[in-house]
Formats: structure tokens, sequence, C-alpha cells
């Protein structure tokens, strides 16, 4: 009778046949957390008395009939034990035995059989049986068989899976020792290698056979041993066993640095074992043993490498490669420290370059900076071992001149540094001439403090710039005094514009045919609370050098616009306005935007405008100028090249640029001596407008044989004292009334006699 429901033959169970479950097919010892067993007899009372014995124990039990079916349900269900009778109608136990080796079933077999014989016994032990039961078996006998098996396998199964925890962490913790970026080993308690991983090979070029055995000492670098020896003999204990240092290690051939040492972080921590072993009665029985040193040495040679490089970078001017003025003071407060120790003298110098700013602008940032670095050679190449040239910012520099004899010392130096700069630049091409402006103070007399000193030297570059530059000044007291008028006239002036001080002045344009106004030129004045009136000469060059130009531009605009107004209502709409235009207003981007605005909100005629803009402007930012130019001329603006003749004159400009009127500069007018005589700067400008189809205007015209002399020979609109000088609004209203009423116009007017310089870079 079949007593295996699950078996491919199985029958309902008789009366005397016990019902059995045999529902789950999953792995042994997981469907309801007990362990399964196949329970193998071909005797049905046999079978279901050991089915009633165990079933009550928490035990999955399966049965088999015979030989065929114990082997389908091992091939179906995985089994913890396996109670096995070896004569079965169709095959011996030994058989199914054979089969469950080979085949690698898991499973324990506790063989139970009649045989007396030992040959029996003997071939189920040497098949692998747990045990051997002789029937008939006591039932406490099978119980503790069966328990002592199945706990036998528990413990079996626990040691195998912790094996393989171990074996899986041994295996993940090589790769991760063997990939670490870092080189890890540990040393004996001399020093020596007993591991390293396989990035010594990478890092340093050192394979670990090479190195296992053998002492730390053959990979640091010579200088570092000592320290190396005393961080790696010291033993701490407790929270103080671990600690780092830094090492350079020397490389092999096949290392990353190809040779040289590389510098490396070494955080260590020494090992302790608890070592336990026999010992006499009065010594302690436990103590701690010193093992030796588990280190992992990171590689910082890239590190180190950029904390240098950028530590360079902190002291030192990237693009001259000279000490920036962190590096020049620190210097500097050590030379004057060893000045005041040897009682000596010491030279503190501003050089300021002249000029550069055109280059700059001309030829461009990046010509400008190489124009910077041939300086700095140019300039290095002039001091003694010993002195320092640092890059102040922009095209200033300092040096500093320690252990004076005298001032004729720095005054050679200043002396070679000018003689230095006058050769020409060479600029890809483009021959650049340059000079420079030098200020000198001396430690201790003009000062003992670093920022005095380096204060005093300014004030005394400064001073030779306001003397026509290329030249060298040694500070002195007065000048400091001069320096505070400066300082105190930029404040005033920055109060100028809000409490309403400044005022706009009009000097006359007259056509020498009719004797009538046609023009006027707008020249700004500066109503000083203390110091009366001032011209633009006396503060506008203080205004560009302090960011004023734009805000002052702003009200000129506004004031200009508000004065034509009254002036037109006085009968004066017919005479254009000529206003001056700084360099820096015209480079904002928003200044045609502003003229259009000012002039439609105050209805203004564009034509009743002209622009007066200086040579520089046009050789500034070629490109840009003529943009701004041609919006103003398409606006219906006209514009003028003032003090033509002192700059940069070329004729290519002419072409270039939307000009209407070319202004002969003063300075040429005041050469006109003689009514008969030849000036030919003169007669070439008349010859180039009249050539050039512009209108001509002749400044600075101040005697009546000026005045004929330019009319003779084709100039007929001036402007100067002759005629006029420059007069309030009020006072030109007045003009323009009377110009209007007489028949005979008014050719001079009262009006303050101040020097005049335009509104311009």
């Amino acid at each position: 009778m079949n007593l295996n429901p699950g078996s491919s033959a199985a029958n309902a169970p008789t009366a005397d046949t016990p019902r059995m479950d045999m529902t789950p097919a999953v792995p042994a010892c997981h469907a309801n957390g007990g362990p399964r067993l196949l329970l193998v007899d071909d005797e049905p009372r046999l079978l279901s008395s050991l089915y009633e014995l165990l079933r009550d124990r928490d035990y999955q039990l399966v049965t088999a009939t015979c030989g065929s079916e114990a082997l389908a349900q091992l091939n179906r269900l995985k089994f913890d034990l396996i109670l096995l009778d070896l004569r079965l109608p169709d095959m011996s136990g030994h058989q199914i035995m054979d089969f469950i080796n080979e085949r690698g079933i898991e499973g324990d077999v506790i063989v139970m059989s009649g045989d007396v014989g030992i040959e029996a016994a003997i071939g189920a032990l040497k098949r692998g049986a747990y045990d051997y039961l002789r029937k008939p078996y006591s039932r406490e006998e099978l119980l503790k068989t069966v328990q002592n098996a199945l706990s036998q396998r528990r413990l079996a199964q626990d040691n195998a899976r912790i094996a393989s925890q171990l074996e899986n962490s041994e295996k993940m913790y090589r790769y991760l020792v063997d990939s670490s970026p870092d080189i890890i080993y540990t040393l004996n308690h001399e020093g020596r290698f007993t591991f390293v991983n396989d990035r010594v090979q990478q890092l340093l070029g050192f394979s670990r056979e090479e190195l296992i055995g053998k002492h730390y000492s053959l990979l640091v670098h010579d200088e570092d041993r000592e320290r190396a020896r005393y961080v790696f003999s010291e033993r701490r204990g407790d929270t103080r066993a671990s600690r780092s240092v830094e090492l350079r290690l020397k490389c092999g051939g096949d290392a990353m640095g190809g040779g040289h040492e590389r510098t490396f972080s070494n955080t260590l921590m020494t090992i302790a074992l608890n070592a336990i072993g026999v010992h006499q009665p009065e010594q302690e029985p436990r103590q701690r043993e010193y093992f030796g040193i588990y280190g992992v040495a990171r590689d910082i040679t890239d590190r180190k490498r950029a904390e240098e490089v950028i530590s360079y970078q902190a002291y030192h001017d990237i693009l001259t490669d000279l000490p920036n003025r962190m590096l020049f003071k620190d210097r500097l407060g050590l030379a004057v420290i060893q000045a005041k120790r040897k009682l000596s003298e010491l030279a503190v110098m501003f050089v300021d370059l002249d000029r550069f700013k055109l280059v700059n602008d001309t030829l461009g940032h990046v010509k400008g900076d190489e124009l910077l670095q041939q300086v700095a050679l140019r300039l290095k190449e002039c001091l003694r071992r010993g002195d320092t040239l640092a890059r102040q910012g922009g095209d200033e520099f300092t040096i500093v001149l320690p252990e004076l004899r005298d001032r004729q010392d720095a005054k050679a130096i200043a002396d070679k540094f000018l003689e230095s700069l006058q050769q020409p630049f060479d600029l890809d091409g483009h021959e650049v001439h340059i000079s420079a402006s030098i200020g000198i103070a001396i430690y201790p007399g003009d000062g003992e403090s670093i920022d005095e000193l380096l204060r005093h030297a300014d004030i005394a570059m400064y001073q030779v710039k306001a003397l026509g530059k290329n030249g060298h000044s040694f500070y002195h007291n007065s000048m400091l005094d001069v320096s505070h008028q400066k300082i105190a006239l930029e404040q005033s002036l920055r109060k100028a514009l809000e409490q309403n001080e400044l005022e706009m002045y009009y000097q006359p344009q007259v056509d020498v045919a009719s004797g009538r106004i046609i023009g006027a030129e707008g020249l700004m004045r500066w109503n000083h609370p203390q110091r009366g009136l001032l011209s633009a000469g006396e503060f506008l060059p203080f205004a560009e050098e302090n960011g004023l130009m734009l805000p002052i531009s702003d009200w000129m605009l506004g004031a200009l616009c508000r004065d034509l107004l009254l002036w037109n209502a006085a009968g004066g709409d017919a005479i254009r306005l000529s206003l001056n235009l700084s360099p820096q207003y015209l480079d904002r981007g928003d200044f045609f935007e502003k003229m259009r605005g000012a002039l439609t909100r105050y209805g203004i005629s564009p034509a009743q405008i002209e622009v007066e803009i200086t040579e520089n402007i046009c050789i500034r930012n070629p490109q840009y100028a003529i943009e701004q130019l041609n919006k103003l001329c398409q606006l219906g603006v006209s514009v003028a090249i003032d003090d033509f003749g002192t700059g940069y004159s070329s004729l290519s400009y002419l072409h270039r640029f939307p000009i209407h009127t070319i202004k002969i500069d003063q300075s040429f007018v005041k050469e006109i001596h003689d009514e008969h005589g030849h000036y030919p700067v003169i007669l070439a400008i008349i010859s180039i407008a009249r050539g050039l189809g512009l209108h001509l205007v002749a400044e600075g015209v101040e005697t009546a044989l000026q005045a004929r002399y330019l009319q003779s020979h084709g100039c007929t609109t001036m402007q100067g004292y002759f005629y006029h000088r420059p007069i309030s609004l009020s006072n030109f209203i007045g003009v323009l009334q009377q110009q209007a009423g007489d028949s005979a116009p008014l050719l001079h007017a009262p009006a303050p006699q101040l020097a005049d310089v335009a509104i311009q870079a």
C-alpha cells in the first residue's frame, strides 16, 4: 500500500493507515519552520508506527513504501533527514544511498534494518550513513538518534554558512585593500613589512614580494629617515595609538613618479594584542604585548604641488611672475627691521608707466600685458642682488633697495630704469615708446613704517607726473601739503554736484565776414565757496581721475539743454551750441540714448548741437567710436574735431569718421606774429578742411593781426578773447539780444579772465 499522496502512484489511505500531509514542495526547513524527513519502509504498519511517533514533533513528514517512490521524492524535494530501510521490494537501501551520493543530494541518512549481519551496517556507514539502528529499536533510541542527527546537521549548516561568510568577507577585504588608492601595510615590532597591498607597485614601483620582510627605511627619503624613526618607534596606547605624519618615499623605476620621490601622508596605528599564557603565580596572568604597526599611506604629491602653486600665486603676480604687494610688504618689513638694527638707510620706489593707458587702449589688453612683461624684465636687469621688484597693480611697480650708502645709489638705479625704458618695445611688429614717473622715499627720514614709506613714494611719483612725467623725484614734506589740497579738492567736487555749484559759460564763435555770432562753445565753471570761480582746467582732471566725469557729464547735458531754451527765446535759435564730449562719456553705452532723450524732453533741434571730440577718441576704440558718432549724425547732430593737429593727426580717420568741423588749436594761432609770415601747419589745416569740404573754426584768436591772417587764408569762423571771453548765460543772452536789436554787431563783452580747458580726457 502506498502511503505517499504526493507520489505518482498515491492511493487513498485505508482504515489501518493514518492520513499523512505531504503538500509543500519547498526547500527543507523553510516551509513551516521544521525540518523535513523522508520515511522509507515497505512494511505499512512499521511505516505508520514510525509516522505516528514523529508527527507531533514539528517535523514535515514524507513517506515512501519502495525504492522508486523514495527516489522520486528525493528528486522532487530536499530533506534534512532520511530514515531508510535497507530491504525494499524493488531495490536495496544501499542503492538508494549510492543514488544520493552520486547526485550530491543533501540530507543525512539513518539506516533502520532488521539484518543482523555486520556487512549491511558496514556498507551503510561506508556510504555515509549518520547512524545504523537495528530493528526492533526502542522509541527513545529512535527519537534521540533523529534529534542528534538534526542537531548535528544544523551545526554543520551554521558552520558552513559562517565559513562562507568569512570567505566572502576575506575576499571583499582583499579586494578593497588591493583596490584602495592608498598603500596599506603592516610592520612587525622590528619595523619590517609583514603585509603591503598591490597599490605599492603602482605608486612606488616596488612589488609586494620585494618589500615583505624588508625594513621600512628602504622606502623613506634620506632626509626624512630621522623623523620616520621617531614616529615608527614610538609606542602609543589607548586613544593616542593613532597619529599622522608626512614622509617622502622613494620610487622605483616603474612607479608613477618616474624614479622621483613622492610625498605621502602616513596614518599609523600601533597594534597591541592581548596575550594569555602560562605564568608564575607572582606574575600577571594577562598582559599587553606590542605587536607592530598598521598603516595607511596616502599619496599627497599632487596636493602638495597644488599647495605650492597656490602659495606661490598668493604672493606673486601671475602676469609678470614678480612678487605682488603682499610679498613686497613682507620683504619691505624685513628690510626695515634690518635697517633699524644696522642703523642704515633703504629706499622705496614707486614706478608708474607713462602713456601705458594709450598703448593699452590702442593695441588692446593682450599687447598691454606683453608690454608689462617686457618692462618687468628690463627693470629686473637694473637691480642689485638683494633688491626686490614687485608689481603693485596695473602699470605700477614698487622697489625696495636695502643697505643704501647714500641717496645717490637710489638715484643711479632710477636713472637706469629711465634709460632702459627709453629703448623702444617691439609688440609683434608694433614699435612702442614709453617712459616712467618714479617717486623715491628714504628710510628713516621719509618714514619709518611700511605704509608711510609707500605713501610718500607714491606722492613723489605724482609730483613727477605733474611736472611733465619721464623722471624721478625724492619725497619732500612740501609735497604732502599739495597732496592734501588735491584730496580736499576732490571731496569738494563730489559735493559741488549736490549743492548746485557748477555753471555753464559760453564763448561765442563769430563769422568774421558779417561780424555776427553764429555759434558758441559751452565751457564749465565751478563756483567754489572758498576759492571763487574755477575754470574747467582746475578741476576736471580730478574728475577724470576719480570717476566723476560721468555724473558731471550727465549734469552738463541737462544744463546745456535748459540754457538753450532760454537763449532760443532771446532770438538765438539759429546759433549752434558746441559741447565738449569726454571719451569716458562716449565709451558709455547709453550716451546716445541720453542725448536723444534730452533733446526730445526739452524740444531742442538736433541740428543746433555740435559735439566736439578729440583725436584720442578716434584711436581708443575706433570702430565703437564710429558707431556712436554715426548714430548722432543720423539723429541730426554734427561732429567737430577739437584741438586738431595736437594729437595723432591722421587723414585716414577724417575719411572714416563722420566729421563736419575742424577746430584749429590755439597753440598754432598763438604763433602768428607777422601778418605776411608763413605758418605751414595752419595753412595745411586750412587746406585739408577746404579739400574735404569741412567747416573750419580757429580757437584762441587774441589779436587783430591773427584774425586778419586767418581770414586772408580762408578761415572765416573764429573764437577767442579778441571777440569774446567765456561769459555766463545771462551775459550771453544779453549779447544775443543786443545783436538782434543792433545793425552793428557787438564784438566784445566783459567777462572773468580765466584760462580754459575743454571737457575731455
